[in-house]
């Protein structure tokens, strides 16, 4: 499990490598999905057939249903970025079942730059969405004279939301790619195959409650309050 393909990379940077092959794949990937549809009148109809494009539907009408359940009308605006996220983060959590590949989620760094993302763009959505005066008074609580108490524990909080998404997606990929490599080095037959499955079903979760928690920061930031 441990075997590099791309020797000529040092463990620093080939997670970098790894970042940014995900991303052309999945570039390269949408943009067959895109070919694929079949345009009619006015509307795309995918082929009957499994194709890259029905992937991309049934990603995309699962991700828009739970968005819808949590932001409600507003969930088709924010979707593009929500989407684009589970799908990258998924990927990269997916490269770390093949063997000889370190998953991109696996470097903090990668995952920083994600959550960073986030965070500025629900803080700048919440501003766009409220002004920066009712969007400053969320931070101030609904007390006046509690005021600076909350302003400071709001903005604790708020820093840490990057933070935390970066630790528990690092913390959970890096300890999940550790204990495959372990059993595949100690029982190399029959057994990888168990936590190869269930290394499917974490990088999903993981994947998921970033998404999940990314949508419901969004949806706090851009609520409007009476």
């Amino acid at each position: 499990m441990n075997v590099n393909y791309f020797k000529f990379f040092n463990e620093d940077s080939i997670h970098m490598v790894m970042a940014a092959m995900v991303g052309l794949f999945l570039i390269v990937v949408a943009l067959i999905a895109n070919r694929k549809l079949v345009k009619t009148e006015q509307c795309l109809v995918p082929h009957d057939k499994p194709t890259p494009s029905t992937m991309f539907e049934l990603i995309v009408e699962s991700l828009l249903n739970l968005m819808e359940g949590v932001l409600g009308d507003k969930a088709q605006k924010f979707f593009p970025l929500i989407g684009a996220l589970f799908i990258y983060i998924f990927t990269c959590n997916l490269i770390g079942l093949i063997p000889g590949l370190a998953p991109p989620t696996e470097n903090i760094n990668t995952n920083a730059a994600c959550a960073i993302v986030v965070f500025l763009y629900y803080n700048y959505m919440g501003i766009r969405e409220q002004g920066l005066v009712h969007y400053l008074k969320h931070f101030m609580g609904p007390v006046i004279w509690l005021g600076p108490l909350m302003l400071v524990i709001e903005l604790i909080s708020h820093a840490v939301r990057p933070v935390s998404l970066s630790i528990r997606l690092f913390g959970n990929m890096t300890g999940d790619h550790m204990v495959l490599g372990v059993f595949s080095q100690l029982t190399p037959i029959v057994v990888p195959i168990i936590f190869m499955f269930l290394g499917l079903f974490i990088s999903f979760i993981q994947a998921f409650v970033f998404s999940l928690l990314s949508i419901v920061y969004i949806g706090l930031a851009t609520e409007k309050s009476h």
